[in-house]
């Protein structure tokens, strides 16, 4: 019996614990990061469970060194439901040090779960002290080649441990015995430079071996040294290419040696004689050192190099997902153009370049032409493109040669082939697509089909412009981040994906750029002139980002960072405004790109005073300072702002509102924004939402532009007006989201009629055809009609209230939200509504049912008002409120009472 019952207890403690478990371990955002620079990084897991309404009620965390023989903090059991953003407290780290950790959790039903699989994270050279290698240029002038650098070293002794830290003025690929180092592209990425520099570390310990060892790299001019803005300037950040490069290894003796860069390394060039951001590459196969990272290679007639005295205050370890290859699209069609010319069909518009591979003449010579579009007639069309030349050039070998660019991109569908004396199908092409690797975290889909092709442009464009900064395009001479975009796509761009490490490294370049009275530069990093700043909506992104964020991933860091250059931007407008009223700035760009008719003479453009603007702005950028304040304790600036903001109110409505409520400047955008910032008393605010329909009314179409554009649909929304928001999202003439679907758009455009309703082009001097703002529409899909939104920081509290209508049939978004994946699908059937939820473990949600009365909604089976593990309250509006906690729920509501 005793046995027996050993055997029953045994059985259900062990079912009990596979209830509960552990997974997805980050430190400081990332997976398993190596170079972590943070004494004091924050750690965080997932928790799983079969069950519902399950809350984390304890954890402990065990964090050991890389041998796991010594325990360097240990927390016991903390009482605590905190599961996301832990800080280690243990015993100091080291520099270059890796450490295994492990959690186990608690709930609320008695669970424990197992402990987790050991995660690890590797610190960075945590002092400029520890950076052994010497910076080291080419001391003779290679022209435009790319310089190739190397260096063979011995490892006497068994190695256990090896980590390569690399940077360099310029970009830069390196190896380590015939091997390229990682799989990241274009490093170090693009930070401000002179005052950030990131430097990559990777583990290649499975790339050296006993005796004979080689190491080297090849740099590009990049962003540091490349020509950059479409006001041409060359050299910003330097005018030489340079390496930085440290090798630490570790015997298994116990004993370490470190390979660095001096003046033992020798240097040379080879295949790719010229390499530009805007302009392509040419890479002559005739010129390659084969075998140049191999350690038998013979570099005795490569030179010396030149040792730099640069210092390392400017470095940064890497803190955000590398820019990566992911998906490789073969070709769709291979077209002759009325031109004659050969084109290839990709399908999709992309951010990349392609691979080929040929087989010609030696000296055959190869170019290879990117473009977006074709034009009317169908010829390949790079007007858009401006001055950027975007043009590969392979030089064959006469061998089987494969080539593929190393130090630039291309924004492209289609490309154009010259100079093949055989048949592109004698070869092969193909795209490779590239963008930072942040994690996919969103999905949506809908019954309408041109909604979902809307859907699949958005997540095109966030790909083809998230290339380690947040661009504007891909393809033309600009490839900037400017800020403005930015803000105004970035809830729905951090619903698609994770960019929790990606903006918080870009906020950073943006406090390094600001100017020191407080100004916001138009792009981060800044390479424009000195007074190409303070344009509001723009410079306003160093306030929005930084509340969002925090409101995305519910880590306060983002915002310590960031208040005091959060702070500086509001005293700069503060500072420069009069009775409160900011509008002495000589330039804004105000409602970009707004809707203006070719022939305007009744004065139909939807021109919105930039001013009034401007003063919406630093009353919402006031607003974001003070929400800052509050979450971080600081009282006395929550109060002081708040002052200032009743005072930056009362001269919107002195300056731009009626007695009656009507606003001087009668826009689409004006009015969204008064309402969507509360620049208006509560008594106005009904009326002007009531004019704002009847605007889009008189025009039957939106004519916002990019400010206005993020915020109409949800204000008519929050106003009673799904019917109208539904209208414009689902309108397919000119101007339109579906406009451009409609027209075989694959990406966003950055113009309403990027492509005229007859076929012709807008001005070619602006035009891209890849340009993500205007799908900030996003964040409407997912949060109002899906119905999946925070109501707490990090979606610790989460919201499911569908905006059912649109003559939708159904429509689904889900999330991976810092504690685990949430959804939100309903569909309508024989005139029920069904409504599916996942709610993710230690998060709770207030699921907002559209129906008549509780009595008409079923939880499965059962009658919801009977289910004891939710709770129902009284109807609000036209839905029934639901508290539920974590798990899977299915809610059906009886025929025709949700509508």
């Amino acid at each position: 019996m005793k046995l027996l019952f050993s055997f029953f207890w045994v059985s259900f403690s062990l079912t009990a614990q596979a209830q509960l478990s552990i997974s997805n371990l980050f430190t400081e955002g990332l997976i398993n990061p190596i170079g972590v620079d943070n004494p004091i990084p924050q750690l965080s897991w997932t928790i799983k469970s079969a069950q519902r309404n399950v809350l984390q009620t304890a954890f402990e965390l065990k964090v050991f060194d890389n041998t796991q023989s010594k325990t360097v903090w240990n927390t016991g059991k903390v009482n605590s439901s905190q599961s996301i953003n832990v800080k280690y407290t243990g015993s100091p780290v080291k520099s270059g040090h890796r450490y295994n950790w492990q959690v186990r959790v608690w709930d609320n039903q008695g669970n424990v779960s197992p402990w987790s699989e050991l995660a690890f994270w590797q610190t960075s050279l945590l002092e400029k002290a520890d950076w052994k290698a010497s910076w080291i240029e080419v001391d003779n002038n290679i022209g435009t080649n790319s310089p190739y650098f190397r260096k063979k070293f011995q490892a006497k002794k068994k190695i256990i441990s090896a980590t390569l830290y690399v940077t360099a003025h310029g970009i830069y690929e390196a190896f380590i015995n015939g091997e390229r180092v990682g799989d990241a592209y274009l490093t170090p990425g693009w930070t401000s430079y002179k005052k950030r520099l990131q430097y990559q570390a990777y583990d290649v310990t499975k790339l050296l071996k006993p005796g004979t060892n080689a190491v080297g790299a090849m740099l590009g001019n990049g962003w540091y040294k490349g020509t950059i803005n479409w006001e041409p300037r060359e050299n910003i950040y330097g005018d030489r290419l340079g390496l930085l490069c440290q090798l630490s290894i570790r015997y298994v003796d116990g004993s370490e040696e470190v390979v660095c860069t001096d003046n033992s390394w020798k240097t040379s060039t080879g295949s790719i004689v010229y390499a530009e951001i805007y302009n392509g590459e040419t890479i002559d196969a005739n010129k390659d050192k084969n075998g140049w990272t191999l350690p038998a290679y013979d570099d005795e007639k490569w030179s010396n190099v030149k040792v730099a005295a640069y210092g390392f205050d400017n470095l940064i370890a890497t803190s955000n997902q590398p820019i990566k290859k992911h998906e490789v699209l073969t070709p769709k069609k291979i077209i002759t153009t009325p031109k004659g010319e050969t084109v290839i069909d990709f399908g999709q518009n992309m951010v990349g370049w392609e691979k080929i591979t040929f087989k010609g003449k030696k000296g055959d010579t190869v170019r290879i032409y990117h473009a977006e579009v074709l034009d009317k007639q169908g010829n390949f069309y790079t007007a858009n493109l401006r001055s950027a030349k975007a043009t590969s050039t392979y030089i064959l070998s006469g061998n089987e040669d494969v080539f593929e660019p190393h130090f630039t991109f291309y924004g492209f569908r289609y490309i154009k082939v010259e100079g093949l004396t055989d048949s592109i199908a004698s070869g092969s092409i193909n795209a490779v697509a590239l963008y930072s690797d942040m994690p996919k975290s969103g999905t949506f889909s809908s019954s309408n089909k041109l909604v979902n092709q809307l859907q699949q442009n958005i997540e095109w464009g966030q790909r083809g412009n998230f290339l380690d900064i947040p661009t504007d395009c891909p393809q033309r001479n600009e490839r900037l981040g400017w800020t403005g975009d930015a803000h105004a796509f970035f809830r729905t761009a951090t619903f698609l994906r994770d960019g929790n490490t990606f903006f918080k490294k870009w906020m950073k370049d943006m406090a390094a750029d600001q100017l020191s009275d407080g100004r916001v530069p138009w792009v981060i990093p800044f390479t424009l002139r000195q007074d190409q700043v303070a344009s509001t909506g723009w410079a306003d992104a160093s306030t929005i980002i930084p509340w969002q964020h925090y409101r995305a991933y519910g880590d306060t860091q983002i915002l310590v960072d960031q208040y005091p250059s959060m702070k500086a931007w509001v005293d700069y407008m503060k500072n420069n405004s009069v009775d409160f009223l900011w509008n002495t700035e000589k330039f804004h760009f105000g409602d970009w790109l707004f809707f203006r008719p070719d022939d305007d003479k009744d004065g139909k453009a939807a021109i919105t005073d930039k001013y009034l603007i401007a003063q919406s702005f630093f009353a919402h950028s006031t607003q974001m300072l003070i929400n800052a304040a509050k979450v971080l304790g600081k009282e006395d600036d929550a109060r002081y702002y708040a002052e200032l903001l009743i005072n930056i109110k009362k001269a919107f409505l002195k300056e731009y509102v009626t007695p009656s409520g009507r606003l001087v400047s009668s826009t689409q955008t004006a009015y969204v924004l008064a309402l969507s910032f509360e620049m208006l008393p509560e008594a106005f605010r009904a009326q002007a939402a009531q004019r704002l329909v009847e605007n889009i009314s008189k025009y039957g179409h939106l004519t916002t532009g990019f400010l206005g554009t993020p915020y109409i649909c949800h204000v008519l929304s929050d106003f009673g007006y799904d019917d109208v928001a539904y209208k414009l999202l689902l309108r397919e003439r000119y101007p339109s989201w579906l406009y451009p679907v409609k027209s075989g758009a694959t990406t966003i455009w950055e113009r309403w009629d990027g492509q005229k309703p007859d076929g012709n082009f807008q001005t070619a001097e602006m035009n891209s055809f890849n340009h993500y703002a205007y799908g900030a529409i996003g964040d409407w899909l997912y949060r109002k009609a899906a119905g999946l939104q925070e109501s707490a920081p990090g979606f610790k509290e989460i919201i499911i209230k569908p905006h059912v209508g649109g003559g939708f049939s159904g429509m689904k978004a889900s999330h991976t939200t810092p504690f685990g994946e949430a959804s939100s699908s309903w569909a309508i059937k024989n005139d029920e509504l069904f409504l599916d939820v996942t709610i993710p473990v230690n998060t709770s949600a207030i699921v907002y049912v559209p129906a008549s009365s509780k009595n008409e909604i079923m939880e499965g089976l059962i009658p919801v008002a009977d289910v004891k593990s939710i709770k129902t309250e009284e109807k609000q509006d036209k839905y029934v409120p639901i508290k539920i906690g974590s798990g899977n729920y299915s809610f059906k509501v009886q025929k025709n009472s949700w509508k």
